[in-house]
């Protein structure tokens, strides 16, 4: 038998689900929910921080609780520079980048394989739809192979993408560490997500032909909006396709 939390969820969510609570709509105030429920206001908040959990739900402060409206969903390529193409295109989807330099440190001197207070390039990325943030990215480049122009003017994210194909030697490897992990109280405040909710953690370096570490990216992708796709190309021998 479902406990009065999950009941209350499972109503709620069928309301949700059916339209009968719409996108966008405000949902009526805890303490009237407790009471319609006839549960305690901690069991009724349970409930809403399942749904919350779940993207149905989102909790603005000082407002209330709100149906929330359906989000674009965000696909990571494997292997490559940037999330899906249709996304960046969307004109509904805008990205803004800050460039900084910095000094390695710590886990970042590690990715790069750079000595301790190397400089460095950041770009940080934080896309927008509307005025909703989506997802963020740190992209960390050695200062060698940085132009100075990327950092006098400001550089849209498909220039910095499109930037980072031309280094030379170009880039011929990547590798990505993907895993699941509850946001920093930074990327929650950034993102306006639940400091409750996983993202999607990616991390990935770019070496060139000899070696080098030529990029670090740390992406952040909130879990309710965020798949990962891989695909892998397997060379197949003529002759053994011919027996």
């Amino acid at each position: 038998m479902p406990s009065r939390r999950d009941a209350i969820a499972d109503d709620l969510r069928d309301r949700i689900a059916t339209g009968r609570l719409k996108p966008g709509e405000r949902l009526p105030s805890e303490s009237h929910l407790a009471t319609q429920y006839r549960v305690s206001t901690p069991t009724l908040r349970s409930a809403l921080a399942a749904l919350q959990v779940e993207g149905l739900v989102e909790k603005v402060h000082g407002k209330g609780n709100f149906v929330r409206r359906p989000l674009r969903r965000i696909t990571y390529i494997g292997g490559g520079r940037t999330l899906d193409g249709q996304a960046a295109a969307d004109s509904a989807l805008r990205v803004t980048v800050r460039t900084t330099r910095i000094r390695a440190r710590g886990h970042l001197a590690t990715l790069l394989k750079v000595p301790a207070s190397s400089p460095l390039t950041e770009f940080f990325c934080l896309s927008h739809e509307g005025e909703r943030p989506h997802n963020l990215a740190r992209i960390y480049v050695p200062c060698d192979l940085a132009s100075a122009a990327a950092l006098r003017e400001p550089l849209p994210y498909e220039g910095v993408t499109t930037w980072l194909t031309r280094l030379r030697p170009p880039p011929t490897e990547v590798r990505e560490r993907v895993g699941v992990r509850l946001p920093t109280p930074e990327e929650a405040s950034t993102l306006h997500i639940s400091p409750a909710l996983a993202v999607l953690a990616l991390t990935r370096q770019t070496a060139d032909i000899t070696g080098r570490v030529v990029e670090a990216a740390l992406l952040v992708l909130p879990g309710d909006r965020a798949d990962a796709v891989f695909t892998t190309h397997y060379l197949i021998d003529e002759k053994e396709t011919e027996g």
